[in-house]
């Protein structure tokens, strides 16, 4: 097996000096919400009461498509987040589904404020590790504990919000510039656009599969078979659990092809540590195709791992990135040491995770 140059030997370019920071697939509509935080700024923190009348020409829509016609100056997004909080009523009676049907002549209300999601982006200034930085993207080492971007349960303290407070060009940009996420318990190095152009190269680079991200990985049971493994099994939402994904049968259920290289650096008889390469970026697809083959990661209760190691969360790290850098063409490599934790579950078992 072709072996990598060790992963502890972690260091940005010498011409592109780290720095520290002090002043993550990605939401869709992540951009109209930061408009409709604008919105929600318009009202200031306190809320503004305004009456409606369904007219003949909103007569049989959707109740979230009439109060866009109605109220034209906010989103439609924004106005279903004021339906699902209960702050529309129709005919004297708070109505909380957006694709109720509304009929002429019905006299309504709607408390127009903010609400968590439009509230949501807004900078929050948090310590960053900067691995490398120009004026058009920033490598981002990203700690295991902190979330991408913004989502239910999660309006506050993302990835997204620190990058607002760091660089206030990014809210000129969709998503804050983020082209490419980890989960929330998954460590490791990101890249993030600076410009409008970067993103958009970025964004076909991650299509067209030029950007390389591995990661090192611990997981429960020894490694049995050839050392080197090419998992081709497509992910979808799980049928028996949408909480999860899953591998999937595409002629029976919705999902996508995903590919991972996985190989072995070292095990025994509890766990194996091994190197993942990316060659599609499907939601949880190291921790689907590492269980899908008897391997869970340690701490992956989700599919089937479990705390050991001193690891109580996924055993995952994003340890290389590398790419043509998309405006100057100049080639760009990057590594991450594994963090504490996993560094120190990797030793308790005795694993070395340079090992060819």
């Amino acid at each position: 097996m072709k072996q990598l140059p060790p992963i502890i030997s972690a260091a940005p370019p010498a011409n592109n000096p780290a720095r520290g920071a002090g002043e993550p697939q990605v939401a869709e509509h992540l951009a109209e919400h930061v408009a409709e935080h604008e919105e929600a700024a318009d009202l200031s923190e306190a809320s503004e009461i305004r009456d409606f009348q369904i007219g003949q020409p909103q007569h049989g829509q959707r109740l979230d498509r009439a109060l866009a016609e109605l109220v034209p100056e906010f989103s439609r997004s924004y106005l279903q987040q004021l339906i699902d909080a209960g702050a529309v009523e129709l005919q004297g009676r708070p109505v909380t589904k957006a694709s109720a049907t509304v009929h002429a002549g019905a006299a309504g209300r709607i408390e127009l404020k903010p609400t968590p999601q439009s509230q949501a982006f807004r900078p929050e200034p948090m310590a960053l590790q900067v691995v490398f930085e120009d004026a058009h993207l920033r490598i981002i080492d990203k700690p295991a504990g902190l979330v991408v971007h913004p989502a239910p349960g999660h309006w506050s303290g993302t990835l997204l919000n620190g990058l607002l407070a760091l660089d206030p060009r990014a809210a000129l940009l969709p998503r804050a510039g983020i082209v490419h996420r980890l989960d929330r318990d998954t460590s490791g190095l990101m890249v993030v656009a600076r410009s409008r152009a970067a993103m958009d190269a970025l964004v076909a680079l991650i299509a067209a599969r030029d950007v390389q991200r591995q990661y090192l990985a611990l997981a429960h049971r020894g490694w049995q078979g050839a050392r080197a493994r090419h998992v081709d099994a497509p992910i979808g939402r799980d049928p028996r659990n949408r909480l999860r994904m899953a591998v999937v049968d595409l002629e029976r259920h919705s999902g996508k092809t995903a590919r991972t290289l996985i190989e072995l650096l070292d095990g025994d008889d509890r766990g194996c540590a091994v190197r993942c390469t990316l060659e599609t970026g499907r939601t949880h697809q190291i921790r689907v195709h590492m269980a899908s083959i008897g391997h869970p990661l340690v701490g992956d209760a989700l599919y089937g791992g479990a705390p050991a190691a001193g690891m109580t969360r996924q055993a995952l790290h994003a340890f290389r990135l590398a790419l043509v850098h998309p405006v100057t063409g100049e080639p760009l490599e990057f590594r991450s040491p594994p963090p504490a934790d996993l560094a120190n579950g990797l030793t308790d078992w005795g694993l070395d995770y340079n090992r060819a």
